[in-house]
C-alpha cells in the first residue's frame, strides 16, 4: 500500500556540529548493492561484523525503494491541509520534508527535527521517509526566492555543519529498518548546464558558482556520505522538460551529471536515480498531442508552446532522460521519480480533447493541459492544480510518482518581505511582472498575495485542491463526483502500430467525456493487459509467433468505463536463435528535403529486453527507392554516439520491387554491446548515388517526417539474420 503527506521547512539557525566523514574501504553503492557487499567491506576494514550484522542485514538495498513500502506521512503538513475546507482528501499523501537549512537537522519549537520525522515514521509503522537535501553554498543561483544560507564559498561549511550530521543520525542503527531516499540539491547542477554564461537566461552567481565548482563538490560530498549508510537511496535532482529537453541541453546535463556524481569522492554507484519536476509544473502527461504529430506539414516540435523541443512532458522527459543517463555511465537499473504535486491542471478548464488543425499552434493550444502562460513560469502558478497522487512503479523506467514539493508551501513571495531566512524577493513571483528571457519575456502567472517560500500559503492550496486532477474525490466543485454516471464515448480506430518478437504496440483515436477522460485500459484476448492515460500502449512479455486479440475501453475519474473498441489482432514476431530480443529501432528524420540528392536517417537502436544484446550480430535496414540514376551508391557515418568506427553500412538491391522499396541501407556492428534497459544513442547516417542524381523520399518505406527519435516498425532489426523488429515492405 502506498500512502502519502508534506513538510514544514524550519526557521531558526543552529549552532554548528561537526561529524568525522565516513574512513576505510568503500563499497559498492549502487541499486543492487547487497548486505554480503557491507559485510565484505567490514570484514576488510577490520570492523567487528557481529556488532552491525543486523542492521546491514535489515538494510540490504531492493531495486526500487517504493515497491511494497509504506511511506511516511509528515503529521506538521498534514495538519495543515486538513485544516483546509477539503484537505482531509490528501491530508493522508506522503511528501518529502524538506532540510533546506542547518537548522531543520535539529528542529525548533514549531517543527520537529530530522531525528524527530524518522522517530515518527517508527511509531507509524512506516518504512519509507523521503528527504530533501538542500542548502547548497550559493544555493538557487538564477533565482532569489529561494536562496540559501551558506554563501558561494562556504562548502566547508556545507560539509562539516550539514551533510556530516545529517549523514551521522541517517547512520544510526535505530533506523536502518526504513529506506531512506534523497533528493540531492535541487536546481543546482542545471543552473550549471543553463545559466553560467552564454544563454540570455545567465547570471553572474550561476558563473560564479560553475567557476569555483562548489555546486559539483557539494553534490559529490553529498552523494558520497549519504551513498555510504546501506538503507539510503540518493536521487539527484534532474529539472523538468521545460529545462533540460532540448537536443542541445539534454546530453550536456548528462554529462554534467556525471561530473558531479564522480566529484569529491563519490561514484556512479552512489546515486541510485533521478528526480525529474521538483517543485515544478510540467504535465506528467501531454494527452492531446505527441512530439511527433505533424499538422498541415508542421511539426508539434515548431509550435509556439513546444519550441523544438524534444518532449512535451515529464513521464516522457524522464524515460527519454534515463537512456542518455545510462549512455553516460550510470547503472542500467536506475530509476526515475516524478514530482506530481502541482502538475494535474485539472477542473473547468482541462482541455478534453485535441486543438483545431487550423494551425499546429491552435491544435497545440487547444489540446494541452498544461495551461502556464509559458513552461519557463515556475513560481506559484495560477490555475495549477494537484497531480497523480504517489504511487510506486507506475510505468517503464519510473521508481514513483513522489510529492516532493508539500502541496501548500509557497515558492516565494509575491512581494519583498523583510526576514532573517535569507529568502530574497525574485520577480517572477510578482503576478505584474512581464518576464525575462528565461520565461520569453512573458507575464509570470504568479498568484497574488503569496508569502516567503516554504511557508504556508493557503490560496495555493485551495486552489491546487479544487483543480486537483485526478479528481481529489472533495464531494465540492470538481469532476468525477458521485453524480457523473456518463461513461465515456467508445476508443476508435484502434491499430496495431509496430510488433516485435515479445511486444505488441497500439494506437487509437481519443474518447471524449462530459468531464474529462481520465484514462484507457487495454484487453488482451478480453482480459485487462494494463492501462495508460495516453492514446498509445505497448504490451510487453508476450510470446513470439503468437496471435493475440486487443480491445480498448476509456474510463473517468468517477469510475465510468466505456463499451469496449472493435478488436484489432495482432501477430508477434518470429524469435531470434536466442529467443525474443527486445530490441526496437528508432528513427528520426535529419533531411528537410525530401527530393534533393542524399537520405539521412538518424537511427537509435534500443534494448527493451532483459539482458545485454551482442551488437556483433545485430543488424538494422532502411527501405528505400533508388529513382532513376547511378546505381552504385556511398554510405556515410557522419555521427555515433557509439563511435562511427564501430558502425558499417552498405547498399543492397532487392531482387524484385516492393511496396516502397527496391533498394535497403544495411547497417551492422563490428563490437559491442548494448546493456539491458539502453539504447544506442544517436546515429547519423548518409546515403547518396555516386552521381549524385536526386531521390524522392516521399514514397520510400522507411522515411519519415519526424525529426525527434520516435519507434519506427518500417526498419526492420535482425539478429543473427532473424527479424526482431518492424515489417519488412
Amino acid at each position: 500500500m502506498f500512502m502519502h503527506v508534506l513538510s514544514l521547512r524550519r526557521r531558526d539557525r543552529h549552532g554548528a556540529r561537526t561529524v568525522r566523514p565516513p574512513t576505510g574501504p568503500r563499497r559498492r553503492r549502487g541499486r543492487r548493492a547487497s548486505a554480503l557487499g557491507l559485510a565484505v567491506a567490514l570484514l576488510s576494514s577490520g570492523l567487528a561484523l557481529g556488532a552491525l550484522a543486523a542492521p546491514a542485514q535489515a538494510a540490504a538495498r531492493v531495486e526500487n525503494p517504493y515497491a511494497g513500502a509504506t511511506p511516511y506521512v509528515n503529521p506538521d503538513w498534514s495538519a495543515k491541509a486538513s485544516a483546509e475546507p477539503g484537505g482531509d482528501a490528501v491530508a493522508d499523501q506522503p511528501t518529502f520534508v524538506w532540510l533546506d537549512r542547518i537548522a531543520a537537522i535539529e528542529g525548533t519549537s514549531e517543527a520537529r527535527g530530522l531525528r524527530g520525522h524518522l522517530d515518527t515514521a517508527l511509531a507509524q509503522g512506516a518504512d519509507l521517509v523521503q528527504l530533501v537535501i538542500y542548502d547548497l553554498p550559493g544555493r538557487d543561483c538564477s533565482a532569489l526566492a529561494s536562496n540559501g544560507e551558506l554563501g558561494p564559498t562556504e562548502i566547508g561549511r556545507y560539509q562539516s555543519e550539514y551533510i556530516d550530521p545529517i549523514a551521522d543520525i541517517l547512520g544510526d542503527s535505530k533506523y536502518a529498518s526504513l529506506r531512506i531516499v534523497t533528493v540531492i540539491e535541487p536546481d543546482s547542477l542545471p543552473n550549471l548546464v543553463t545559466n553560467a554564461g552564454g544563454t540570455e537566461g545567465s547570471t553572474e552567481a550561476c558563473a560564479t558558482m560553475k567557476a569555483n565548482g562548489n555546486y559539483e563538490k557539494g553534490v559529490g560530498y553529498a552523494l558520497a556520505s549519504l551513498g555510504d549508510i546501506p538503507n539510503v537511496y540518493n536521487y539527484v535532482d534532474a529539472a523538468h522538460h521545460g529545462w533540460l529537453g532540448w537536443d542541445s541541453n539534454l546530453v550536456p546535463a548528462a554529462q554534467e551529471f556525471k561530473k558531479a556524481a564522480t566529484a569529491n569522492g563519490a561514484t556512479v554507484d552512489d546515486v541510485h536515480g533521478f528526480i525529474v519536476n521538483t517543485a515544478n509544473y510540467s504535465a506528467l502527461e501531454e494527452p492531446h498531442f505527441k512530439v511527433t504529430d505533424t499538422v498541415n506539414g508542421t511539426t508539434v516540435r515548431q509550435s509556439k508552446w513546444v519550441d523544438w523541443n524534444q518532449y512535451v512532458d515529464e513521464k516522457t522527459y524522464a524515460q527519454g532522460l534515463r537512456s542518455v543517463l545510462v549512455a553516460q555511465g550510470f547503472d542500467s537499473g536506475i530509476g526515475m521519480l516524478v514530482d506530481t504535486s502541482r502538475n494535474g491542471w485539472g477542473g473547468a478548464q482541462r482541455p478534453s480533447g485535441p486543438g483545431p488543425t487550423t494551425s499546429v499552434d491552435a491544435y497545440v493550444e487547444g489540446g494541452r493541459v498544461d495551461r502556464r502562460i509559458h513552461a519557463g513560469n515556475w513560481c506559484n502558478q495560477s490555475g495549477a492544480g494537484l497531480g497523480e497522487r504517489p504511487s510506486a512503479a507506475p510505468a517503464s523506467g519510473i521508481d514513483a510518482y513522489v510529492w516532493a514539493k508539500p502541496p501548500g508551501e509557497s515558492d516565494g513571495s509575491s512581494k519583498a518581505i523583510d526576514n532573517d531566512e535569507g529568502k530574497g524577493f525574485d520577480r517572477m513571483c510578482d503576478p505584474t511582472y512581464t518576464g525575462n528571457g528565461r520565461n520569453g519575456h512573458n507575464m509570470s502567472g504568479a498568484l497574488a498575495d503569496a508569502p516567503l517560500a516554504g511557508h504556508w500559503f493557503s490560496a495555493q492550496f485551495r486552489q491546487l485542491l479544487a483543480n486537483s486532477y485526478p479528481p481529489a474525490g472533495d464531494g465540492g466543485e470538481n469532476p468525477g463526483e458521485p453524480g457523473d454516471t456518463r461513461a465515456p464515448s467508445v476508443p476508435t480506430g484502434l491499430t496495431v502500430s509496430g510488433t516485435t518478437a515479445d511486444s505488441v504496440s497500439l494506437t487509437w483515436s481519443a474518447s471524449t467525456d462530459d468531464t474529462g477522460v481520465a484514462g484507457y485500459d487495454v484487453y488482451r484476448n478480453g482480459v485487462k493487459a494494463g492501462g495508460t492515460s495516453t492514446t498509445s500502449y505497448t504490451d510487453t512479455g508476450l510470446a513470439a509467433s503468437t496471435s493475440y486479440r486487443y480491445t480498448v475501453r476509456a474510463r473517468d475519474a468517477a469510475g465510468n468505463v466505456s463499451a469496449a473498441s472493435s478488436a484489432a489482432p495482432a501477430t508477434t514476431q518470429a524469435s531470434g536463435p536466442g529467443g525474443p530480443s527486445g530490441l526496437k529501432a528508432q528513427y528520426k528524420n535529419n533531411d528537410s528535403a525530401p527530393k534533393d540528392s542524399q537520405i539521412k536517417p538518424g537511427l537509435r537502436l534500443v534494448n527493451g529486453g532483459t539482458s545485454a544484446a551482442d551488437l556483433s550480430k545485430v543488424t538494422v535496414r532502411y527501405w528505400f527507392t533508388k529513382e532513376a540514376g547511378a546505381t552504385a551508391f556511398s554510405t556515410s557515418c557522419d555521427y555515433a554516439q557509439l563511435g562511427c568506427s564501430t558502425v558499417k553500412s552498405s547498399v543492397t538491391a532487392l531482387s524484385s520491387a516492393r511496396t516502397g522499396a527496391d533498394h535497403y541501407a544495411q547497417v551492422s556492428f563490428s563490437s559491442g554491446s548494448l546493456a539491458a534497459g539502453a539504447d544506442s544513442g544517436d546515429i547519423q547516417l548518409r546515403l547518396n548515388k555516386t552521381d549524385w542524381s536526386n531521390f524522392d523520399e516521399s514514397d520510400d518505406w522507411s522515411h519519415g517526417t519526424g525529426t525527434s527519435y520516435a519507434d519506427m516498425p518500417r526498419i526492420t532489426v535482425y539478429v543473427n539474420g532473424s527479424l526482431v523488429f518492424g515489417t519488412e515492405p
